[in-house]
C-alpha cells in the first residue's frame, strides 16, 4: 500500500474530456445556483458528488484561510452519563441565497446567515420534552418551487418536518401541523423499538424519499423500507420493500419464513437521485442481526445493496448487492456518487460506491454495468453450527481496495513498547483471519471493522480530472472482546497508517495517490512521522484544486492539493470535525467561505465542542 504521494505526470493529469466536464459542470450549475455559488444538497447536488466550481481560494492562497466566524449550538449537555461517549456533531449545513441550514443531535433546525454565523430562526421539535433524544444527524434538505421554500428533514424520533425556509415555521398543509409520522406501515408491531431518520432524504421534483435509522438486534422489529412523501402535503407516494414480500424478485433469497417481520435492510445513509434519469440510488444496510445470520439463511435481498429505483414510482430498475448474507456489519454506509466517466473515449454517466470493505464499485448509472469487472470470489465457510455463510463475495478487478484486508503478526504497531505489547498480546489472544473470516465461537479479528473502510462520510468527485477522494479508516474490530482492534489510547494495533486520504482515478481504476490523513500529538513529539488517524466525516473538492476534510481525531481541518496529496493548510478545532465541510460564496462579500461543524465526540473523540466554524481568506 502506498502511504506517500505517487509522482505522476501533472499535464496529463489536469487533461480531460471537454465534454465530460462541461456536461457535469453544468449539472452542477442545475443544483446549486448562479455559477455554483450555493451548497444546496447535503453533497453539493442531488448526486452527492460534493465538488463545489467555487475557485477563489486555490493551492496559492489557500494558507491565508482565517476564522471569520464560530456559531455555539448550545447543545453541550447531552444529559450522558460520566464516561460514556458524546454524540458526534455530524451536520453539513445547507448554504442557499446567503442562508446556512444546519441541524443538530437533537434534531434542533438552525438558520445562519451565511456571512456572519448571526443566528435567523431556530426549530426545535423537541420544545418543552424533559428527557431530550440525541442521535447523530447528518442534515437537511432543501425544495423550492416558484416563491416557496421549504426545508424537509427526518428526526431521531422518526418524524417527517416540512418547515417554511424563511422563518423556521412548520408547514401548515404538510402532513398534521407540518409533521409526518413515519412510524405507521413500518414499526406498527414495534412501538418501543428504534425507528429515526439521521441522514437527510432525497428530493426528487416534489417528492421526499427518505430511510431510517433502526435497529441491529434483534432480529425482528421496524422494516427498512424506503417510501417517498408528497413535499407539499405529506402524503404517502410509494414505498419499496427492501426485504421482498412473497411474489416479488428476491424473496427466494431468504430461506423459509426468515424475511417475516426480518428488520435491517435499511437506507441510513443518504440517498442519490438522477434528475434527468429520473432514478433514485439508494444504499442499503446489512439485516439483523448483522453478526449473525443462523435465522436468515440465504443471499438476503436487497441487505448490502445498491438499489436503481424509479424516482417518481419507486420500481426496482436494478440492483447489485456488495456483501452476500452479511455477517460482518459491512453496511453500505455512504451516499453513492453518480459521476461521469471517460471510457474508451466516450463519456458514461455512471455511480460509484465506497464501502466499508474499502472496495469501489462502479456501474452504468442507467443499467447497472459494471464499469470494470466484478469477480466473485470463493470466501472462507462458516465453523459455526446453523450458520451458512455464502461461499462467494464480489470483488471489483479495479480499483483496488484502499485499505488492509488482513494482518499479520509482524504489522502490530510498535509505535511504543507499551502499544506493541498490548497489541501482540492481543492479536495472540483472537482468531486472526483475513476479509469475510466467518466469525468463529470465540473471540477474532475483523479487518477492517464495522468503523473501517469508507465510511458515512463517503467520496467526493473533481469532474476535471475523473478523480475520486474518499478517506479511510485502517481500523479493526476485536470481536468477542467488545472493543476496537486498538490499545488503551485508542491508537489502532497494525502499523501506521491508520487512516488515510485516497485519490481514485475513476478513469482508469487506479489510486493516483495516498497519505496518512490526521496526526496523534503525543507520537508527533515522540519524533514519529504523521500515523494518520481512524476518521468520521468526508472530504469535498473544489476547481480551486484542493480537498477540504476535517473527519480525524486531531482537532484538525486540513486543505490538500488535489494534484498531489500535499497538505496546503491546517488549522485546529476546538473538537475533532467528524462531519462532511461545505462550500459557498458569500452574495454581499464576494468571499469563498468554508463551514465546518466541529463537535467530537462518538469513540473517536474523548472532547466535545458544539462549533460551527467558518474560514475565508484574509483582506
Amino acid at each position: 500500500m502506498t502511504t506517500h504521494p505517487l509522482r505522476i505526470d501533472r499535464r496529463a493529469f489536469l487533461q480531460g474530456s471537454a465534454a465530460l466536464v462541461a456536461g457535469v459542470a453544468a449539472y452542477g450549475r442545475s443544483s446549486d445556483g448562479p455559477a455554483g455559488r450555493d451548497w444546496r444538497c447535503y453533497g453539493a447536488d442531488p448526486g452527492g458528488s460534493k465538488y463545489s466550481p467555487l475557485a477563489q481560494i486555490d493551492r496559492g492562497n489557500v494558507a491565508r484561510l482565517e476564522r471569520v466566524w464560530t456559531y455555539h449550538t448550545g447543545e453541550t449537555d447531552q444529559g450522558r452519563p460520566a464516561g460514556q461517549d458524546l454524540i458526534a456533531f455530524e451536520c453539513t449545513p445547507l448554504a442557499v441565497d446567503g442562508v446556512l441550514y444546519l441541524s443538530t443531535p437533537a434534531s434542533r433546525v438552525i438558520a445562519l446567515e451565511g456571512e456572519t454565523g448571526r443566528e435567523l430562526w431556530t426549530y426545535d421539535p423537541q420544545a418543552g420534552v424533559k428527557q431530550r433524544l440525541f442521535v447523530q444527524h447528518r442534515g437537511v434538505s432543501f425544495w423550492e418551487s416558484g416563491s416557496e421554500r421549504r426545508i424537509v428533514y427526518g428526526t431521531g424520533a422518526g418524524r417527517l418536518i416540512a418547515l417554511d425556509a424563511r422563518t423556521g415555521r412548520p408547514c401548515g398543509d404538510f402532513g398534521a401541523r407540518g409533521i409526518v409520522d413515519l412510524r405507521p406501515g413500518v414499526a406498527d408491531a414495534y412501538p418501543k423499538n428504534m425507528y429515526g431518520v439521521t441522514s437527510p432524504p432525497a428530493i426528487y421534483r416534489d417528492l421526499v424519499i427518505v430511510g431510517s435509522r433502526i435497529q441491529e438486534s434483534p432480529s425482528q422489529g421496524p422494516s427498512g423500507d424506503v417510501r417517498a412523501y408528497e413535499v407539499r402535503s405529506g402524503k404517502l407516494v410509494w414505498q419499496f420493500h427492501t426485504v421482498p414480500r412473497p411474489g416479488e424478485l428476491g424473496h427466494e433469497t431468504w430461506e423459509g419464513s426468515s424475511w417475516k417481520d426480518r428488520s435491517g435492510c435499511n437506507a441510513w445513509a443518504p440517498i442519490s437521485a438522477d434528475p434527468e434519469l429520473g432514478i433514485a440510488y439508494v444504499p442499503t444496510g446489512s439485516p439483523t442481526t448483522d453478526l449473525s445470520g443462523g435465522d436468515r439463511k440465504g443471499q438476503n435481498l436487497f441487505g448490502n445493496s445498491l438499489l436503481a429505483l424509479e424516482a417518481a414510482t419507486g420500481k426496482l430498475l436494478w440492483h447489485f448487492q456488495v456483501v452476500h448474507h452479511d455477517l460482518w456489519d459491512y453496511d453500505i454506509p455512504a451516499q453513492p456518487n453518480l459521476v461521469s466517466l471517460n471510457a474508451g473515449g466516450r463519456t458514461v454517466a455512471a455511480v460509484a460506491q465506497v464501502t466499508k470493505m474499502g472496495l469501489v464499485f462502479v456501474f452504468d448509472r442507467a443499467t447497472g454495468r459494471p464499469i470494470f469487472p466484478i469477480e466473485e470470489r470463493p470466501v472462507p465457510a462458516s465453523r459455526i453450527a446453523g450458520e451458512a455463510a455464502w461461499p462467494t463475495q464480489p470483488f471489483p478487478v479495479r480499483p483496488p481496495p484502499l485499505c488492509r484486508h488482513a494482518v499479520t503478526r509482524d504489522e502490530v504497531s510498535d509505535v511504543t513498547p507499551e502499544s506493541r505489547k498490548f497489541c501482540a498480546d492481543l492479536l495472540d489472544s483472537i482468531e486472526n483471519g483475513g476479509i469475510y473470516s466467518p466469525h468463529p465461537s470465540g473471540p477474532s479479528l475483523m479487518l477492517p471493522g464495522s468503523l473501517g473502510g469508507a465510511n458515512w462520510g463517503g467520496a467526493s468527485f473533481d469532474p476535471a480530472t475523473g478523480t475520486l477522494f474518499v478517506n479511510c479508516n485502517e481500523l479493526g474490530n476485536a470481536l468477542g472482546k467488545l472493543r476496537r482492534f486498538w490499545d488503551d489510547n485508542r491508537w489502532p494495533c497494525q502499523k501506521p497508517p491508520w487512516g488515510t486520504l485516497v485519490a481514485v482515478d475513476l478513469n482508469r481504476g487506479v489510486i493516483r495517490w495516498q497519505v496518512p490523513l490526521g496526526v496523534v500529538d503525543a507520537l508527533v513529539a515522540l519524533g514519529l512521522p504523521p500515523t494518520g488517524t481512524p476518521n468520521i466525516g468526508g472530504p469535498i473538492v473544489t476547481a480551486g484544486g484542493i480537498v477540504f476534510i476535517a473527519a480525524s481525531c486531531d482537532n484538525r481541518l486540513r486543505a490538500f492539493d488535489t494534484a498531489t496529496g500535499r497538505e496546503l493548510w491546517v488549522t485546529r478545532l476546538e473538537a475533532s470535525g467528524h462531519a462532511t465541510p461545505m462550500t459557498f460564496l458569500g452574495a454581499r462579500s464576494g468571499r469563498q467561505h468554508v463551514v465546518i461543524a466541529a463537535g467530537g465526540g462518538n469513540a473517536f473523540s474523548r472532547t466535545g465542542s458544539d462549533v460551527v466554524a467558518a474560514y475565508a481568506l484574509r483582506g
